[in-house]
């Protein structure tokens, strides 16, 4: 009893460790690929797998995105530059079958595949596009990358340069160049910032000069416009001052022509005034003074000036026979 009971244990002991054996699981991440018989029979989802232990094998394949390293190599650009490129590839599995059985290595399979895809490349493109068109070479590597491995499988995301380094001799002439660069950029700098401070101050000196001209006009305006109003100011003062003078010498001289007629002068007080008007005369500045030769004409005259003032009076010239000058009695005629 004893010795069956001890077969039994080590049957049953077998038949656990054999049926364990047959128990697998998927993570999350991974698909698993059954073979039975060395034969490839399905691929599994993530879970709890059972498997018949010698008959079926389960290989786990990850899903997960990938990154693969691009050994630093020597590539020749098309101006005949040697430069060193170094690239890193991102790619995810998307058919597990494909990735396992297709290829039998295939991280040195993308390696290869990147270097020399990556010669082609950069070796189509001079080192200053090379340098400054990153995002052409990562998306043209990608897009071939990506061809070449669907067969395989698995889908390229992206591709980057980590970095590209010339020759010393090189960097030291870019040196050279991105310094003599940056020298121009501050002299063109300084020269536009001079222009535009001279421009400026044009602007600002011919602002201020037409300022300048424009007060300046205004202020002749305003005094050609004050001297017209003094000039009419004092035209109307003038004015007014001979109109003033101008009444009142008529007004003295209608008094006196008034006070004459009112005084009825004769013929012989004329003469008198005449005479005192030639003292006065004779009294004057003027070296040379002109009398008429004839007194009887003068005397006729101041007679004739007296008929004149005693018709203003009222009488009339005729009414009395005064002797002229020459004897003659001036009368209405025969």
């Amino acid at each position: 009893m004893t010795t069956a009971v001890i077969i039994l244990a080590i049957v049953a002991f077998m038949l656990l460790v054999w049926f364990a054996s047959g128990v697998r699981i998927v993570r999350p991440y991974q698909r698993g690929l059954v073979e039975q018989l060395g034969k490839y029979k399905e691929t599994v989802d993530p879970g709890l797998r059972i498997i018949i232990p010698v008959a079926q094998t389960i290989r786990l394949v990850d899903m997960r995105e990938q990154v693969v390293d691009v050994p630093p190599q020597e590539v020749i650009t098309a101006d005949n530059v040697s430069v060193t490129v170094d690239a890193v590839i991102y790619y995810e599995p998307t058919d597990p079958q494909r990735l396992t059985y297709n290829v039998a290595n295939f991280l040195m399979a993308i390696t290869k595949l990147a270097q020399t895809n990556l010669r082609n490349v950069i070796g189509d493109m001079s080192l200053d596009e090379a340098l400054t068109s990153r995002d052409r070479v990562n998306i043209n590597l990608r897009q071939i990358l990506d061809d070449a491995t669907d067969k395989w499988g698995v889908r390229v995301v992206r591709v980057e340069i980590q970095r590209i380094d010339p020759p010393p001799d090189v960097m030291s002439a870019m040196h050279e160049q991105m310094r003599a660069e940056r020298t121009r950029r501050a002299v063109v700098t300084t020269a536009e910032g001079e222009r535009t401070a001279a421009v400026t101050r044009a602007e600002g000196e011919k602002t201020a000069t037409i300022l300048t001209a424009e007060g300046l006009k205004e202020r002749q305006l305003l005094e050609a416009q004050g001297e017209a109003d003094a000039i009419r100011t004092v035209a109307d003062a003038e004015k007014y001052r001979q109109l003033t003078v101008a009444e009142g010498e008529a007004d003295a001289i209608r008094s006196v022509y008034t006070a004459i007629h009112d005084g009825q002068p004769t013929n012989d007080l004329l003469a008198i005034k005449y005479l005192e008007t030639l003292g006065h005369i004779a009294n004057g500045q003027a070296t040379k003074i002109f009398l008429p030769a004839d007194m009887s004409g003068v005397a006729g005259s101041v007679a004739g000036i007296g008929e004149l003032f005693r018709a203003g009076a009222g009488e009339h010239p005729g009414d009395d026979d005064t002797p002229d000058s020459g004897g003659r009695a001036i009368g209405p005629p025969a």
